[in-house]
């Protein structure tokens, strides 16, 4: 299983993808594609000197950036006659018990099974749930208006290089460890994200597997476009995948269901973005009571090229509640400081999901 997980890594950002997908640094491309993500993993091959959150400036400080990084953010806080009419999106009152939009997530994203998924997965179990608290805590510190929630993000269902014994070119993760992973976060009072790459299968045919786990009340689930292979035919990690209004919408209809069956509080579905053909046909994603949906701006390079995808692909075409994505190596790896909780709250709208990679 490693093995598998390792290969997929290197699919999702290593040197078998760097020249399969467009852009240089930080996946710039010619217009549809402002911030590549490292999806199952994008660890350089190449030592790198990692920021985990533990040299975080003071609340309200802001590091020095270059010129290009100052004038992205600066444009991003300036009233947009356009844009900003967009936000908030119009939406129901939440229910009782919902996260969104009176909370904030904060949340850390990979898999145990590989150092190169993510930082759950990074470090040792005690050493990264360290790191996660004091990331909520600097987040409480940035903007007390919104207590904290913190999280672990799973990749339950891991893209392959390999089409595997299915041909599916995905891994499902066992029922053990998605548990014993739950029960970390459950430990400490923070909620749980299931996360699937579909590869060649689809999310119709993943989610039912998935249950179960969703019938607690303290567990939601994520989507990742770049590896939904099957309209494309392509491997996952050769090209970037794609998502439908309508594959988002049976799992708001899956997630709906069970709220409702089993009277619980309000689902958060994340949806990960960060080119326009990721998610298609937006405007027909569907609200409902029981599911709070977040597009997650999911790429990562400069400051000033995540603010433009942020500004581009998740502020521009609206659902209803937006994330942010840090990438602990691959945001710093050209020597760029760590955005800071102050620089991410500058945004409008101001993220309610982030999470550290």
């Amino acid at each position: 299983m490693l093995t598998l997980l390792t290969a997929c890594s290197s699919t999702g950002g290593g040197a078998d993808s760097a020249s399969a997908r467009s852009g240089g640094a930080g996946g710039a491309t010619s217009g549809d594609s402002a911030a590549r993500t490292s999806g199952a993993g994008t660890a350089s091959s190449a030592p790198q000197r990692v920021s985990t959150g533990d040299e975080t400036l003071p609340a309200g400080v802001l590091p020095k950036r270059p010129r290009r990084d100052s004038v992205a953010l600066e444009s991003m806080t300036k009233p947009d006659s356009v844009l900003d009419k967009l936000w908030p999106v119009k939406m129901p009152a939440p229910l009782a018990g919902a996260i969104l939009p009176n909370k904030r997530v904060v949340a850390y994203y990979g898999n145990p099974l590989s150092k190169k998924m993510g930082v759950l997965g990074e470090f040792p179990k005690d050493e990264m749930l360290a790191k996660l608290d004091r990331e909520v805590a600097n987040w409480a510190k940035a903007d007390p208006s919104h207590p904290v929630v913190p999280a672990l993000h799973l990749i339950v269902t891991v893209a392959q290089g390999a089409p595997g014994k299915n041909g599916l070119y995905r891994l499902q993760m066992r029922d053990s460890l998605v548990n014993e992973v739950y029960s970390w976060i459950k430990a400490k009072g923070g909620i749980f994200f299931v996360d699937i790459q579909v590869g060649k299968s689809t999310v119709q045919a993943e989610l039912p597997r998935l249950r179960p786990i969703l019938e607690n009340p303290d567990v939601h689930l994520a989507l990742d476009p770049e590896f939904a292979m099957a309209p494309s035919g392509k491997v996952p990690g050769s090209k970037i995948g794609t998502l439908d209004a309508k594959d988002v919408n049976w799992a708001v209809n899956f997630l709906d269901e069970i709220a409702r069956a089993k009277n619980l509080p309000p689902k958060i579905l994340v949806v990960h973005r960060f080119t326009r053909p990721m998610v298609t046909n937006y405007r027909d994603i569907k609200f409902t009571p029981n599911v709070q949906i977040v597009m997650d701006m999911d790429g990562w390079g400069p400051p000033w090229l995540k603010f433009d995808s942020y500004r581009d692909y998740v502020k521009k075409e609206p659902v209803q509640f937006t994330g942010f994505k840090i990438f602990y190596r691959n945001d710093t790896k050209k020597g760029d400081a760590l955005l800071t909780p102050s620089e991410v709250l500058r945004l409008n709208p101001r993220p309610l999901y982030i999470q550290y990679q």
